[in-house]
Parts: structure tokens; sequence; C-alpha cells
């Protein structure tokens, strides 16, 4: 047989990061010492900004019977992998990247016979997480090896390399080798860790000569204990590398190998342009609390920064929409203390008119320049601050983004800044990218406040404007983008392109940009060849480093212009990207990389892996309902998780338990929202049985019983359909009733395949069944802990509207608005306002028992559902209305 490995990924925001997470310590009684990771090498090697990254994990079985090996590492955002293989008894099996939608053609034949899948996820702000898992034989051993690449950005003068080490053990061979090569020469390096003692520091060897720069870390096992005696792994956290380069040529280098060509331009010796900077705050209901609290502590110290001959106005609203003056003033010591008054006075109310609160900000920019208020030469930046969607005044996203570009009208720069996961990542992105700027999420966390005094940081010191950098038209082709709006300090620009002329001996530029005073102009010209040989003596990667750095570039930058494309564009945009991305191997959001290997004996496996954009990663409602997951289904790489390979039914207990830490709450998914409304339902005795959801239309009825008293875990789910089959689910398998000839089949949680003309039933992993019943498609799945339990993953929109049941009402799409009385949260829910709390809760619809935002209904969902639970109250399993 074969087993099918295919991984999705998408890129972005720049900043090299790579997690290694090896699987976590256990006792020798409960993993018998069996599987052992003893070699883990992450080998970095840049040359010119361009970093190719190849992580290697060997493993070991040392037992007698075959096992599961897992490698887990995490990425960053930004990279694209090009090669991942896995080497078993001396075999390697390749990845092959093709078109998504062939790989996807794949994938469904996969799942069409019931198998599992694997997962690309987010684990934080600028990573996500790789993982893949494969049986291996008794004492076998396998190797993996991942490789991926990316451009460091510079950001705030210097380039970072952190690799994030959590290894949650002693690993026998373990060693971070970093060769970094800047023809311009390194200006500084450092390497440091949070974890480094005194004594472990002294095992960092970092090496620096003019142009080269050699960082190794390789403690010995007992140099990686937390202590002499203690098993545990003192590295836990970012091993991070800083560097930058000399920069002596005011137009920038320019390197060329095998007739490509890279351009870095980052003047350091210009005198800074002022700034007019329009602040837009969010001061809605849903700002509550924390949010209005951190960004008022961050207004504050953006306030004090604020260089005194720049000019800055501040807009917040609602419903309505406020200014502290009506133009722009300049930042002189009384006007800053002034707004620091009015800034520590903003609370949260109302709803959100994002539309007239931005075009406010640039009549005010407009009126300002009318005025003569604002420097002649000076850069005129707005920056928009928000947690939530449109809900008052124009609301439709099309119509605010045309409002927008059309009062901008190219003459400002539009940064969107979303605070939390509520925002509609995709609608600010095209904002910003249609005004010249950028998106960027803000994280609730408790630096969300440095998070917005970070981004400040990065526009807060303009040097030029209007920089474009001019090469020769008959002898350069396929240029990156080559125009840029600001070049702020500490930055860098970057263009690349290919060497048309054979002939060409001489490769100039001309750099033209708006400078403080006056235009600036500046340019340089290569020699060709010599530059050409220099870099070609130093194979520190591979020769065609450059032409690959083009690639990258040129997919990154297609891929930013389809978000705001028209359509017509977009498909000519994507067709370009698509063929690159095939050509130099790199996985992309257009591409999948599949990876084949044979499984004698077992069922084929097929894991799939989408790497979420940063739009995906607040979408929680693709999740679906955690009681019934799933509302818009699962397609192709649509970011689920569908959960790693378990060993079959019974022998459950060679796995490691998913504790379950809190009740399974219902997650009824919200339209165009990123928080979804959700309750638990506990009753006062044991036994308990509800029903779920009854459909005369479909004939379909599911009751589930609940366990033991004060929780919400199903022990039984029962399944009636029409007069034809009734089928029981417990913790040790199911029963399936047929009720045309009484006959009964009884079967354990293991792989399965029963299909008949009405009814199939399927079950890849042993844990998660699937049910399909006419075009309905239920799936039950069984959740180890303490106390085994069921839980349910159904679409409730494949229900008519009339389905009755504790989620009956919900098969109707579900709308709901927020609003606020005092510190109370309210939600209005069919109609009806409902007193909630926001929180995040385990969606036990998936396997990975992945975190949700919610709106929490307390008092077992009263208000979002119809009555109370008791009215659902049935007495047997299989009770029908």
């Amino acid at each position: 047989m074969e087993a099918s490995l295919c991984f999705a990924l998408l890129v972005f925001f720049p900043a090299f990061t790579s997690t290694v997470v090896l699987p976590q310590k256990r006792s020798a009684q409960e993993r018998g010492s069996d599987l052992e990771i003893y070699s883990f090498h992450v080998d970095c090697k840049v040359t010119s900004r361009f970093a190719h990254n190849v992580l290697t994990s060997r493993m070991a079985n040392r037992a007698n019977a075959s096992r599961e090996v897992t490698f887990d590492v995490e990425l960053p955002k930004h990279a694209f992998i090009s090669n991942f293989s896995m080497t078993i008894d001396g075999k390697t099996y390749v990845g092959v990247v093709k078109k998504k939608e062939e790989a996807k053609q794949q994938y469904d034949q996969a799942v069409s016979r019931g198998h599992s899948a694997g997962l690309v996820k987010v684990s934080g702000r600028k990573m996500e997480e790789f993982k893949v898992s494969v049986n291996i034989a008794a004492l076998s051993k396998v190797t993996f090896e991942l490789t991926y690449e990316e451009l460091l950005k510079r950001h705030l003068g210097k380039y970072e390399l952190a690799i994030k080490v959590r290894p949650q053990q002693l690993v026998k061979h373990f060693k971070i080798d970093a060769h970094i090569y800047e023809p311009q020469g390194i200006s500084f390096l450092d390497a440091h860790a949070a974890f480094l003692t005194n004594d472990l520091a002294e095992t960092v060897k970092k090496t620096l000569t003019q142009d080269k720069a050699h960082v190794v870390f390789e403690p010995t096992l007992d140099q990686q204990r937390k202590c002499p005696e203690c098993s545990e792994s003192i590295l836990d956290g970012e091993f991070i590398i800083k560097y930058d380069v000399k920069r002596e040529a005011s137009a920038g280098d320019i390197q060329i190998v095998n007739g490509y060509f890279v351009h870095y331009f980052a003047p350091t010796d210009l005198p800074r342009m002022r700034k007019n900077v329009v602040f837009v705050i969010d001061r809605s209901g849903s700002m509550y609390g924390k949010k209005m609290q951190q960004t008022r502590e961050a207004l504050l110290k953006i306030l004090e920064d604020i260089h005194e001959d720049d000019h800055f106005g501040l807009i917040t609203f609602d419903s309505e929409v406020s200014t502290w003056k009506s133009t722009l003033v300049q930042a002189t010591p009384e006007m800053v203390q002034q707004a620091k008054t009015f800034v520590g006075r903003i609370t949260d109310r109302g709803a959100t008119d994002i539309n007239a609160a931005v075009l406010k900000g640039v009549e005010m920019l407009k009126i300002s320049k009318e005025e003569r208020k604002l420097p002649e030469r000076s850069v005129s930046i707005i920056i928009l601050l928000t947690d939530g969607d449109p809900t008052s005044g124009v609301t439709n996203l099309e119509q605010i983004q045309s409002n927008i570009k059309k009062g901008i009208e190219g003459l400002y720069t539009l940064y969107c800044l979303g605070f939390g996961f509520d925002v509609n990542y995709n609608f600010l992105e095209k904002l910003a990218l249609e005004n010249g700027g950028v998106a960027r999420r803000i994280y609730e966390s408790s630096d969300s406040a440095l998070q917005l005094q970070g981004f400040y940081e990065e526009v807060a010191t303009p040097l030029l404007q209007q920089v474009e950098l001019q090469y020769p038209g008959n002898g350069v082709s396929d240029l990156t983008e080559n125009v840029f709006r600001h070049y702020y300090n500490g930055s860098e620009i970057v263009v690349a392109g290919r060497i048309s002329k054979n002939d060409l001996e001489i490769l100039s530029v001309q750099i033209k940009a708006g400078a403080s005073s006056s235009d600036l102009t500046l340019t340089a010209e290569t020699p060709v060849e010599e530059q050409d040989e220099a870099v070609k003596k130093h194979k520190y990667i591979f020769g065609e480093y450059i032409e690959r750095l083009w690639a990258y570039l040129t997919i990154q930058q297609l891929l930013s212009k389809i978000v705001s494309a028209q359509p017509e564009e977009r498909e000519a945009l994507s067709e370009k990207a698509l063929q690159l991305s095939l050509n130099y191997n790199f996985v992309t959001s257009l591409t999948s990389m599949v990876v084949t290997k044979p499984e004698e004996g077992q069922t084929d496996r097929t894991m799939v892996a989408h790497k979420p954009t940063e739009a995906e990663q607040g979408d929680f409602s693709h999740h679906g309902l955690a009681g019934v997951p799933g509302l818009a289904g699962v397609p192709f790489g649509a970011g689920i998780p569908l959960g790693r390979p378990q060993a079959p039914f019974p022998t459950h207990t060679a796995q490691q338990p998913t504790h379950a830490d809190e009740n399974p709450r219902f997650v009824i998914p919200v339209k165009n929202k990123q928080r979804s409304v959700c309750f638990e339902i506990t009753a006062p005795s044991d036994g308990v049985i509800l029903q779920l959801v009854s459909d005369a239309d479909s004939g379909i009825t599911i009751n589930g019983e609940l366990g033991e008293a004060g929780k919400s875990a199903f022990q039984k789910i029962g399944i009636v359909y029409k007069d034809l089959y009734e089928i029981e689910f417990n913790t040790q398998g199911l029963s399936l009733v047929n009720k045309t000839d009484h006959s009964i089949q009884t079967l354990s949680w293991s792989p399965m395949s029963i299909v008949s003309d009405s009814l199939s039933l399927s079950s890849s992993n042993g844990r998660t069944t699937e049910v399909t019943l006419g075009s309905t498609v239920i799936e039950v799945l069984l959740h180890r802990s303490r106390q085994d339990f069921l839980w349910l993953k159904i679409k409730l929109n494949d229900f008519s509207a009339g389905s009755t049941g504790l989620l009956g009402r919900f098969s109707r799409q579900l709308y709901v608005r927020e609003g606020r009385i005092g510190s109370k949260v309210l939600i209005e829910v069919y109609g009806h306002d409902v007193t909630v709390t926001r929180d995040f809760t385990i969606d036990y619809g998936t396997l990975s028992k992945d975190r949700v935002s919610c709106w929490v209904v307390p008092d077992g969902g009263r208000g979002a559902i119809e009555g109370s639970y008791s009215d659902y109250v049935v007495q047997t399993l299989f009770q029908k209305p």
C-alpha cells in the first residue's frame, strides 16, 4: 500500500524563527524507553540575507513492536519549504511539490477511503507548527529532513535568527550550526538565549571575520540538564543570533551571480523627514477593559516619543467620530501634554464606524495641508487601530474600501492594526495594501501595548519617500518591486532581477527619492563579470542563491498583489506565482507537497496540512461547533486540525492520554464573525439524556446521554435514521441495529468500513467514526481522558429550518450584534439580548482540541437556546419527538 503525505503552506511577515519541538519526556513505565531521539541538528547557512535551513531529526524505535514516531518542528510563517524527506530502513521518500488542485485530487481519493490527516497550523505570532507522524518497524530508525528558505528582513537596524528550542528531554547529539556570509562585511554579531546559564554560555562559540560569521551551540547531555541529577532539559526558549552589515556605498550594494542580481539599499547617513500622523482609534464596546487600557498606555508612550518637528492628530470612533483637534498640530510639549489628557479619558462605547473614521482622518490631513499647517517636504500617514468588523454607518466592506481609496487618492499611506482575533483581517489587509501600507495583527496579551509601540517605532523615522530604483531597460528584466512609498530608518529596500543582456559589462542603477530638504539622486555602477566571480569564490550555500532569492521575493510580492487585485488580474498573478513555485520547488499557498510511502499490512495514510494565512489565524468559524463542528464543512487545505493517526482501539493505553481539563461546550459559529456563541449543559444527576437535533425532513434524530452529574460530556450517543437504523455509540464501541431485518452488528473503536445503500460507517484511526445518512454526515469522536467521553461533529445547516432539539434552532444562520451596558457584555441572539463573557474554549469536535474564541452564555445557554436544557430531556436514547 501507499501512504501519501501532503503539505500546503503560505507565507508572510518576516522574522527568521524556527522552533524545535521534540516529544515530551515520559517515564520509563509510560513509554518503556522504546522511542529515542538520538540526534537533532539545525543547520543554517545565510548568504547575503538569504537563509537556507535544514532541520534533521534522527529517531530510533528500540521496542520489539512497531511504533508511531512524530517529527514536530516550528517554522517561520514567511518561509518556503523546499524539501522534505523521510529515510526509513535505508530507503528515502522525497516530497514532490505539485499544484494544489492536483494534490487535492489525491487527497480526496484518500479521504474517500477513510484515510487520516496531518497538520501545519499557527502556533504563535511568528510561528507555524509542522508535524508529521509515521509508523516504523521494531528495532528500526527513521531520519526526517526538512529544508526551508527565506529572505531575512532588516528590522530596526538588525537581522535576526531566532531558533526557539524546547526539546523537553535530553538529546544525545544536539547542535545548532549557523554560517553567515555577507559580501558587504559584517558590522556586529551577537548570540544569546534566556536559558543560558554562565556555564552553558561558554558552550556558544562565535567566530567573526571581515565578511563571515560562525555560531555553534552544541551542549553535551550533562550541560543540557537542569541540575546534575536531573533528567529534565534546561533548553527552553529562543536562541537568538543578531547581526548587521557594513554600509559604505550610499547607493547600496549590488551582487551578481549566474545572470541574476540583488540590490540592497539602506542608507544610514540621511537626515530624518518630518512626518504627519493621524491616529484613528476604535473605542467601540468591544474594546472594553484590557484592550482599551493597553491602547491608552501605548498612545501615551508614543506621544512621549513623537518628535517635536512632527505633526499629529487624534480621532476616536464608535458609531460616532470624535476629533481631539479639527486639524493636525505640531508636537510641542504643550500639545503633547494636552493630547495625553485626551487619551487618558478615552472610554469604550457604542458600535464601529470604520468608514467615517478613516475618511475623517483623510479630511484632517487635506485641510491641514490646505491651511499650510504641514511642512512642504513631509510624510503623511494614517494609523487605524480596530478590533472588530464595521457595524455602523457604511458596513459593506467593498464599499468602505472603495470610499477610502478614492478619498486618499494615493496621497497618504494607511496602516491597519487589527487588535485580537475578532477583526476581519482580509478586509484590513486589502484596505492597507490598496493605500500603500501594511496590515498587522496585535495579539491580545500582556504585551499588547508594547506591540503597538513596536509598530510605531518601525515607522517613526522616515528618511525618504517616493523611492524609485532604475536599471537599464535593455539590460535587465523580471524586476521585483522597484518603487517604494517610503524608506524608514532601520529597514532595507531589496530589489532583484535578471540580467537579460548577455554582453552587459556594467550594471548601473539610478536612485531617485524625495528627502528632507530636496530631491535626492544617487547612481552606482557594478562590473558584471568581476562581481559575479567575486561572489562565486564563496560557495557558501549554492551557486544559484541569488536566483532563488529573486524567485522567493517575486512570489512573495505576487501573493501580496493578489490580495488587492481586481478579479481579472488575480488569475494572471496567481498563474505566474504558481509556475515560479513549481519551478523552484517552493511550497506556497498555491502548491502542495506530496510524500508517498508504502506501508505493508496497514491502511494507506494520507496527511494533509495547510499553512494558514494571517487572516485564517483569527477565523475560528471554520472549526465549526465544538459540539457540532464543521458548519462550513472541511474543504481541502482549510486549516482544520484533522488529528494525528492514532493506534487502533483497544490499544489506547500506549497513547498519550488527553486529559479533559474543562467541561466541553457547544460552540455555535456566527455569520461573518471570528467569535462563536458557546455554552455548556450540566445535569444535576447521572445519565440525563438530551435530544440534540431532530429533523422530520431528513428523518434523523440525535440524542446524547450525559455522564456523571455536573459534567457536560457524553457517555452515549444515539442516532435514529427514519425507520431503518438505530446506532448507539459508547466509549467501548458501537452497535448498529437494522430495523428492517432486525440484525445487530457490534463493533469496537477501531478502523472500519461499512457501506449500504442508505448508510455508511467508516473510521480510519479508531477515534473518529463518520456516519453518512443520505446526504448528511455526522462524526462521533472518542476522547481519551481520565474518564473517556464522546463528542459530535455535524453540519447544522444540513438540517432543515424546522429542526427541533437543543441545537435545532441553530440550523438557521446565526447573526450576532455585540453591545455593552456598563461593564456587562451583551449580544443579540435571534432577537434576544443575552449577557455573556468573552473567553476561549477547547473545541472537542477535533482530536487536536484547538482553542476557539467565544461569547460564553451562562446558565446552560439560557437565552441562546429556546427555553432551558430541561425542555429537551428525553427518556430513552432513541426517543423521537
